[in-house]
């Protein structure tokens, strides 16, 4: 396998790398934390968060505080290790010359 192809393409996307990075270094981050983080719209975070969470990737907690709904997403394990390898390999992917 070339170094092209064991980039990961679920993080092709720069908002999908964006919210492995903050999930990374965070243990769970609320949806309006993210949002504003990112600069996202609803939607566009939402379907981005969907996507890594069909994958594995993300973990989503739903809960009321109070009586308003609060959404927070966290890494998986697996999630982790993809993120790592592919950021392992765009490394090796800048190094060679």
């Amino acid at each position: 396998m070339n170094l092209i192809e064991s980039l990961n393409k679920e993080f092709e996307s720069r908002i999908r790398l964006g919210i492995m990075s903050v999930l990374l270094v965070n243990d769970w981050v609320d949806f309006r934390e993210m949002k504003e983080m990112l600069n996202l719209t609803d939607g566009n975070l939402a379907s981005h968060i969907t996507a890594l969470e069909k994958s594995g990737y993300v973990e989503i907690k739903k809960e009321f505080v109070g009586k308003k709904p609060k959404t927070s997403y966290r890494v998986t394990q697996a999630g982790r290790v993809a993120f790592n390898e592919h950021l392992n390999a765009l490394e090796k992917l800048i190094k060679k010359k």
